[in-house]
C-alpha cells in the first residue's frame, strides 16, 4: 500500500512541485505551491462542483429533513423512505459529497509530505527527467520561511474557511428547528477554529496550501450560485 501511495500520489506531486519550482522566476517555493494547488483544483473542478451543489441543496433541505425525522421518530423504516423520497425529488445523492473528500484525502496527505520534504530538500523520489535544484529557497516572497510556522497564515486559513462555510448555509435563518440552527452555528465556527489550531504550529507551506484550496472553493461556490440564480431567473 505504501508503494502504491508513493507511486500514484506522492512522487507525481513531488515531481510536479519541483518542475514548477525550476521554471518559475526566482525559484519561489511559495508560488510553486500556489500554482500546483491551483492545477490540482482545476483537475478536480467538475467533481467539486457536484459536491458543492449537493451540499447547498442538503443545507436548504435541512428543515424538511428535521421535520421528517420528528414525524417518523418512532418508525425508522418510514423515516428512511421519506428521506430517500425527499432526496429523489430534489435529485441529490446524500453520499455524493463524500466522494470528492475520499479522493482528496490521499492527495492532501501526499501534498503534506511533498511540502515538508521539499522544504527539507529531500528529493530522492524525483524522476530522471526532473532536474534536482542545488538548493531550495524556502522563503515565500523573500519574507516568509515556509519551513517555519506562520500564525498569520493559520488565522487567514481559519477566516477563509468560515467564509466558505457561511456561503453554503441557507440564507433564510428563520427556517428549521432550534436544533438544526444550533448545529449550523457549530459547523460555522467549529471548522475554522480547528483549522487555526491545526495550522498554528505547522510549517507555513501547509496553511498556504489550504488558503489556496479555500479560495478556489469560494470561487467555485460563487460561480455555481450565479449560474443557479441565472437558471432560476430564466
Amino acid at each position: 500500500m505504501t508503494y502504491l501511495f508513493n507511486e500514484i500520489f506522492y512522487r507525481p506531486l513531488l515531481n510536479g512541485l519541483i518542475f514548477l519550482y525550476n521554471i518559475i522566476p526566482n525559484h519561489d517555493l511559495g508560488f510553486s505551491i500556489i500554482v500546483l494547488t491551483v492545477l490540482i483544483r482545476l483537475i478536480l473542478w467538475p467533481l467539486n462542483t457536484k459536491s458543492i451543489r449537493n451540499q447547498r441543496v442538503l443545507a436548504r433541505l435541512a428543515p424538511k429533513m428535521e421535520e421528517i425525522k420528528r414525524k417518523y421518530k418512532s418508525d425508522k423504516e418510514a423515516q428512511a423512505k421519506a428521506l430517500m423520497q425527499l432526496y429523489s425529488e430534489n435529485k441529490i445523492n446524500p453520499l455524493a459529497g463524500f466522494l470528492p473528500l475520499l479522493i482528496q484525502i490521499p492527495i492532501i496527505i501526499a501534498l503534506w509530505r511533498v511540502f515538508l520534504n521539499s522544504a527539507k530538500a529531500d528529493l530522492s523520489a524525483l524522476y530522471p527527467l526532473i532536474s534536482a535544484p542545488v538548493a531550495i529557497q524556502s522563503e515565500f516572497l523573500g519574507i516568509l520561511d515556509l519551513t517555519h510556522r506562520s500564525v498569520v497564515l493559520a488565522i487567514i486559513a481559519g477566516v477563509l474557511q468560515y467564509l466558505q462555510t457561511k456561503m453554503i448555509m441557507p440564507k433564510n435563518k428563520g427556517e428549521g428547528s432550534d436544533f438544526s440552527k444550533i448545529m449550523s452555528q457549530q459547523m460555522l465556527y467549529f471548522g475554522p477554529v480547528i483549522s487555526i489550531i491545526i495550522f498554528w504550529s505547522l510549517p507555513a507551506a501547509l496553511p498556504l496550501y489550504w488558503i489556496v484550496v479555500t479560495l478556489m472553493t469560494l470561487l467555485q461556490q460563487y460561480i455555481n450560485q450565479n449560474n443557479d440564480r441565472e437558471i432560476r431567473e430564466n
